[in-house]
């Protein structure tokens, strides 16, 4: 029997991909391991949302590659697809496959002495297929992929490209399935969750009342939601959030507290919509966790922004906050820009940091 080893990085959507890869390879008869040095077929779910995150990624494919030449690598994910080049330079014998093709993972294993590529963005329905997971109680379950921006700093969208929306009706099946096995919490996760819908005319809110009468003790936590869209739906997601098997959890990225940083980053909001949703949030769910995220030393910020940004935090007092350093990744429009120098972003960084340990 043919063993399989998988390894993911990344977000809730990349460890998703990596759960149905690896029930479609159980069903497929094959033997999922653990040790990787056992496995004839070497699977790597791979991010590359920051340069330091696909440094991380490529020196993994490169280590595989020295320790286990013989083996079958297959790089799953976002990196096939946005950086394709870079996979064929570091691993030239290894087979691609990028998140829009996951149904086709069996065909690279029963094909496994090819090289073989499954590339290209295609709308997929990744719902309904077997999963396995590693947490037994919570599961994620992703309403859509791609998205509606076009942020400058962004590589995600090489690889996820535009907004495509699975139906309600699928989703709600899911939800059902994974119910019935037990699972007491459900991620929705998406590229931007706030964004799904408008492509076949419904939205986020009508997802979530469709879900809450769901019969059943479980609990929903939604995922990332862009400030855009938030605004857009506020009152209807305030109401739905009310629910109790909504969790008074609302990740709301940022990204500066300038508005200026923000009309660079090509951001399609100011400073005030991301204030009038945290404040309409907290005053009709009190007991709301709010997370938001910050690029530090994005190229046109100066030191003016970036105390912006910095008063922002201290207004906002966010409960959870992600902070990263802005670094360069080649393909995209801030990639071109005059960049700041690394001490800069450095300090800043660690100014936030002290801001809230």
């Amino acid at each position: 029997m043919i063993k399989i080893y998988v390894e993911v990085y990344g977000c809730a959507a990349s460890q998703d991909d990596a759960a149905i890869i690896r029930g479609l390879v159980n069903k497929a008869s094959y033997k999922i391991i653990e040790n990787i040095n056992k496995a004839d077929v070497i699977i790597l779910v791979t991010c590359i949302v920051k340069s330091s995150t696909q440094s991380k990624v490529v020196s993994k494919i490169k280590e595989i590659i020295k320790k286990y030449p013989k083996k079958k690598l297959i790089i799953a994910g976002c990196m096939p697809e946005a950086e394709r080049e870079i996979c064929k330079e570091i691993a030239p014998n290894a087979s691609l496959i990028n998140s829009h093709h996951v149904r086709n993972i069996v065909k690279l294993i029963k094909n496994k002495d090819k090289i073989l590529e499954f590339l290209g963005k295609r709308k997929e329905n990744k719902l309904n297929l077997p999963k396995i997971t590693k947490n037994k109680e919570v599961v994620n379950i992703q309403i859509a992929e791609g998205c509606k921006g076009n942020c400058s700093y962004c590589i995600t969208k090489f690889a996820k490209g535009d907004l495509y929306s699975f139906s309600q009706k699928e989703i709600i099946k899911e939800i059902k399935t994974r119910l019935k096995q037990s699972y007491k919490r459900i991620n929705l996760t998406a590229t931007d969750c706030g964004c799904y819908g408008l492509d076949i005319k419904t939205n986020l809110p009508e997802l979530l009342e469709e879900i809450v009468k769901i019969e059943g003790d479980f609990k929903i936590r939604v995922g990332m939601m862009n400030p855009e869209f938030t605004l857009k739906f506020l009152n209807q997601l305030i109401k739905i959030y009310k629910d109790n098997k909504i969790i008074k959890f609302l990740h709301i990225p940022i990204q500066s507290g300038s508005n200026k940083v923000l009309k660079d980053m090509q951001r399609k909001y100011n400073v005030n919509d991301f204030k009038k949703i945290i404040k309409a949030f907290r005053k009709e769910i009190p007991n709301l966790s709010v997370a938001t995220d910050i690029i530090v030393g994005y190229p046109t910020e100066t030191e003016k922004d970036f105390k912006e940004t910095l008063n922002l935090l201290k207004e906002i007092k966010p409960e959870v906050l992600n902070v990263s350093k802005f670094s360069s990744i080649q393909k995209t429009k801030a990639s071109k820009l005059k960049q700041l120098t690394s001490q800069v972003i450095k300090e800043r960084s660690v100014k936030i940091n002290q801001l809230f340990q």
